[in-house]
């Protein structure tokens, strides 16, 4: 299978590029806005598949318009396409559904759940994965980096469910060999605060605060339900606590 990943120099497309023999592609080799360049690029490269984890937090343009137009060149080939946890507001006090609708907050996860919903509309074959904050790379990450630094402040009052980076890219490979189409939620099996996860990331204790003491409206509990993807997949979905712990 001739596989394609788009990003392939960023944090989780270089997961994925070592994994494989993936042709991988960037802002080097395309620019994912300009959607005659992509169509060339892909009836130039003809993948069978293809995992689409570009995107550019601030840059509707990329993760929006850019996805659209992975979406529409990779007619005939197989899609997974990434999104988020933040496409959901955190208020619903239970973990989030594959079904439930996104109702996002942020500009970021509004780009990613218009972007979820017009890729499904271009490729109806499409798997569209969410997952949550990615760590434990073979170099820091930005997850990493922010727990590293002295003076930055995590939120008791932020929960997400981490996923380490090898875990989600074996599950993403398992998926662009299967016919699965739809949402899937692939995220890490513990559920933690963003102090929580700073401090098993750092080895040491971190700044606590919540996000009202500072002034900050984020989503306050996005954890996905997983049970669904860890009742088709191979790859172990591991909780940070088992990854990171002692």
């Amino acid at each position: 299978m001739t596989l394609l990943v788009t990003g392939a120099s960023g944090y989780l497309g270089s997961e994925l590029m070592r994994r494989t023999d993936a042709v991988g592609i960037s802002s080097a080799d395309v620019d994912i806005r300009d959607a005659a360049a992509v169509a060339a690029l892909f009836e130039r490269l003809r993948p069978e598949a293809v995992i689409h984890t570009a995107y550019r937090h601030g840059d509707r343009a990329t993760t929006f318009d850019g996805s659209v137009n992975v979406a529409a060149a990779a007619a005939g080939a197989r899609l997974v396409h990434l999104s988020t946890d933040v496409v959901f507001d955190g208020e619903k006090g239970a973990p989030y559904l594959e079904e439930d609708e996104p109702t996002p907050m942020t500009d970021y996860g509004r780009a990613k759940a218009d972007a979820e919903r017009a890729v499904l509309a271009e490729h109806p074959n499409a798997l569209v994965v969410r997952t949550s904050l990615i760590y434990g790379g073979p170099r820091p990450g930005p997850q990493e980096r922010l727990a590293a630094d002295p003076d930055a402040t995590f939120f008791t009052d932020e929960v997400r469910c981490p996923i380490s980076v090898g875990d989600l890219a074996g599950a993403l490979l398992e998926l662009a060999a299967t016919g699965l189409s739809g949402v899937l939620h692939v995220a890490g099996g513990d559920r933690l605060s963003r102090h929580e996860f700073a401090e098993l990331l750092a080895g040491r204790a971190v700044r606590a605060a919540t996000m009202a003491e500072v002034g900050v409206v984020r989503p306050r509990d996005c954890t996905l339900a997983i049970d669904r993807a860890r009742g088709l997949l191979r790859t172990r979905l591991r909780g940070a606590r088992e990854v990171l712990g002692p």
